[in-house]
């Protein structure tokens, strides 16, 4: 059972950045895809990135690709989501998600076996 401890969300002025950290319990973490999610008020959850465990190939989402980054740490056990320009429309609860598939990765939460419990951003116009 893997379990996933996000931190580094808060507010901050359109144009700011932010930097997520996920941090996960489970020591084989290069056998683990990892990705964002992101759910705004009154909307579904949303892929933003997602990071394979074998390669570390990344994915990203329309809306985020070319202003978010997401990397990994393998001797922390961490992810992250580096986020430059960022705009009011990006304000959302964002969460990590990971599945035991290291060369796999899904747009969809659903294929997603652990999360956690979501880290608020917000940005202000």
């Amino acid at each position: 059972q893997v379990q996933l401890a996000e931190s580094g969300g808060g507010l901050v002025q359109a144009g700011g950045a932010l930097r997520l950290s996920c941090a996960a319990s489970e020591g084989t973490f290069g056998g683990y895809t990892m990705a964002w999610f992101r759910q705004a008020p009154g909307k579904e959850r949303e892929f933003a990135a997602a990071i394979t465990g074998s390669s570390g190939r990344t994915y990203y989402s329309d809306s985020v690709k070319g202003r978010f980054t997401i990397s990994r740490d393998s001797a922390k056990n961490t992810v992250y989501l580096q986020m430059n320009s960022l705009k009011p429309e990006d304000t959302a609860v964002y969460s990590c998600a990971a599945r035991q598939a290291p060369q796999a990765m899904s747009v969809s939460s659903g294929w997603y076996d652990f999360w956690g419990q979501g880290t608020q951003v917000t940005v202000s116009s």
